[in-house]
C-alpha cells in the first residue's frame, strides 16, 4: 500500500462544482458560528469553517493535505478545549470531513493515504476521549469513517480496473490491425518478389543494369518481408491461435442491411468514389458499421430503424451509423467494442465519435483520410 500510486486527476483540477462546494461550507460554518447560542468561540468556529472550504477545495489536487486542514483544524480546536479547561465545541457543517476522507483513498497515493489514516486516527481518538457520548457513537462515528474509506477505495480500483481493461482492448485490436497489415501488405511483396524474380529469368540475356535493378528489388522485397512477419510475430500474444484475419470491403457493408433482427430494418447507402482505399480502411469501416448495429440493437430502447451511410469524397471517407432508438444509459457510454474502433480509427489516421441526435437516436460517425493516389 506504501507504494500505490496516486491516482491521476483527469477533471483538469478544480471545478466550478467545487468552488459551489466550498462557498456552501463556508456559509454554513460562518451562519453556525454566529447563531448558535453556545458557540462560544465564533472566531475559531469560523477559521474552522474557511479551513474545511480550503479542504474541499484541494481534495481532488492535493488529498492529504485536504484531510490535514479539515481534520487539522478539529485537532487544534479540541488541544484548545483542553488545554482552557472549556468543554469541546462541535461544528454540525463539519459533518463535511466525510468527503475529505473518501477523496483521501479515492486519489492519493499509498503513503498519504497512511499518513492521512494516522491524521484521522489522532483526530478520532482525541474527539471521542474529550467529547465521550457513549459507546454506541464511538462505535457508529468510526463505522461512517471507515465506510466512507472504503467507498473511495472502492470506486478508486473499480475506476483502475476499466482503465486497464481500455488498454487491453487497445491493445487487441493493434495486434489485429498488425495482423491484417501483414496478410494485405505481405501479399503485395511477395507479389513484387515473384515478378522479380520472373523478370531476371527473362533480363540475364540482355542489359546487366536490368539484371542489378531486378536483383535488387527481390532481395529488398525477400528482406522487407520478413522483416515484416518478425514485428507482426512480436506484437501479437502468444496466447492467440495463429488464425489469420478476414478482411472486409465496403461492399460488405450492405450485408449488415439483409442480416439481423426482424423487427430492426438497417438501411445502407453508399454514395461518392468508394474506390482505391487501402484494404485496412475498408475493414475498419465495416468493424465500425457492425459494431454500431450491434449496439444498437442491445442498448437503443425502441428502435426500429439503423441508417448506415458511406461517403467518398476527394479527400476523406466518412461512415455514419445512426438510429431512431431512445438512448439507453449503457448506450450512452462508450463500449469496450467502439473503444477498440476508436484505437483502430486512430491508428489509420482518423477519428470516431459518438453521441446523441439532435430529435432522437444515437449516432456514430468516423472520418478517415483518403490516402494519396498515385497519378500515371
Amino acid at each position: 500500500m506504501w507504494a500505490e500510486p496516486a491516482v491521476t486527476n483527469t477533471s483538469g483540477g478544480v471545478r466550478r462544482r467545487d468552488w459551489v462546494f466550498a462557498a456552501v461550507v463556508l456559509v454554513a460554518s460562518g451562519a453556525e458560528a454566529s447563531l448558535r447560542a453556545d458557540a462560544g468561540w465564533p472566531l475559531a468556529l469560523v477559521g474552522v469553517g474557511l479551513a474545511l472550504a480550503l479542504a474541499v477545495l484541494v481534495r481532488r489536487e492535493h488529498p492529504l493535505l485536504a484531510v490535514s486542514l479539515g481534520f487539522g483544524a478539529f485537532l487544534l480546536l479540541d488541544l484548545l478545549a483542553v488545554v482552557l479547561g472549556e468543554a469541546p465545541l462541535t461544528l454540525f457543517s463539519g459533518a463535511i470531513v466525510v468527503a475529505l476522507v473518501y477523496a483521501l483513498f479515492r486519489w492519493a497515493a499509498g503513503r498519504d493515504m497512511v499518513l492521512g489514516s494516522a491524521v484521522i486516527a489522532v483526530e478520532f481518538s482525541l474527539s471521542t476521549i474529550t467529547d465521550f457520548t457513549g459507546t454506541a457513537d464511538a462505535i457508529g462515528g468510526a463505522a461512517v469513517l471507515l465506510f466512507v474509506a472504503a467507498l473511495g477505495a472502492a470506486v478508486r480500483y473499480r475506476v483502475v480496473a476499466r482503465e486497464q481493461l481500455v488498454e487491453q482492448v487497445k491493445l487487441r485490436e493493434r495486434q489485429h490491425l498488425a495482423r491484417e497489415l501483414h496478410d494485405t501488405v505481405a501479399h503485395h511483396i511477395s507479389a513484387i518478389a515473384v515478378q522479380a524474380q520472373a523478370g531476371l529469368v527473362f533480363a540475364r540475356s540482355s542489359d546487366s543494369s536490368v539484371i542489378q535493378s531486378l536483383e535488387i528489388i527481390d532481395r529488398e522485397a525477400v528482406r522487407t518481408l520478413e522483416e515484416m512477419r518478425s514485428m507482426v510475430g512480436a506484437l501479437r500474444d502468444r496466447s492467440d491461435q495463429p488464425a489469420s484475419i478476414e478482411g472486409h470491403c465496403l461492399a460488405d457493408i450492405e450485408g449488415l442491411g439483409t442480416v439481423g433482427d426482424p423487427s430492426l430494418s438497417v438501411k445502407v447507402a453508399l454514395r461518392g468514389d468508394l474506390t482505391n482505399f487501402p484494404i485496412g480502411v475498408e475493414t475498419a469501416f465495416f468493424r465500425v458499421a457492425q459494431e454500431s448495429v450491434t449496439n444498437a440493437k442491445r442498448h437503443a430502447r425502441h428502435a426500429t430503424c439503423v441508417e448506415i451511410t458511406v461517403i467518398g469524397a476527394a479527400t476523406i471517407l466518412q461512415l455514419t451509423v445512426t438510429d431512431d432508438g431512445e438512448a439507453a444509459a449503457a448506450h450512452k457510454s462508450k463500449g469496450f467494442g467502439l473503444i477498440g474502433m476508436t484505437e483502430r480509427v486512430a491508428l489509420l489516421g482518423g477519428t470516431l465519435e459518438t453521441g446523441p441526435r439532435t430529435e432522437r437516436g444515437w449516432c456514430v460517425c468516423v472520418t478517415i483520410p483518403r490516402a494519396k493516389r498515385e497519378t500515371t
